[in-house]
């Protein structure tokens, strides 16, 4: 019987406060079980965005017990791959050595959108949306 192994993906971010989280619960969702991810950022912002939690649940994703974590906690993990999805320059999201693959998808920071409840709640669709299809597109390349 052949057994297919569980890849690993680490998504990092800076603050690890929502669109690394999103991308975490969306990869988990979209593997199927042939992949298994996690979140972490370089500075923590200490939670996790509520409209990133929200978001998620409308999609049925729920993020269990959701938390900001620091890219340490990873430091002597190995990964298949390894998404930095910071919107700003490259060079300002954390590098992670020692992975088989790193790829850099910029998306829009949704913390920073301002607005009523509803425009900010559209901004954090909008995002979780576009790493929702980039995270499938490269799924489907697999």
């Amino acid at each position: 019987m052949l057994r297919i192994m569980t890849k690993r993906v680490l998504v990092l971010c800076t603050g690890n406060s929502c669109r690394s989280q999103m991308a975490e619960g969306i990869w988990n969702e979209l593997g199927g079980g042939n992949w298994r991810a996690v979140s972490a950022g370089s500075r923590p912002a200490g939670y996790v965005h509520p409209l990133a939690i929200e978001v998620l649940r409308e999609e049925g994703i729920d993020l269990t017990n959701p938390r900001s974590k620091h890219l340490d906690e990873y430091a002597d993990e190995a990964f298949d791959l390894v998404v930095t999805v910071c919107g700003s320059a490259h060079e300002s999201c954390p590098a992670f050595p020692g992975a088989k693959e790193q790829l850099h998808w910029p998306f829009e920071d949704p913390a920073h959108a301002t607005g009523t409840d509803d425009e900010k709640l559209a901004v954090f669709r909008k995002v979780r949306d576009e790493i929702r299809q980039k995270i499938a597109d490269y799924l489907a390349e697999k």
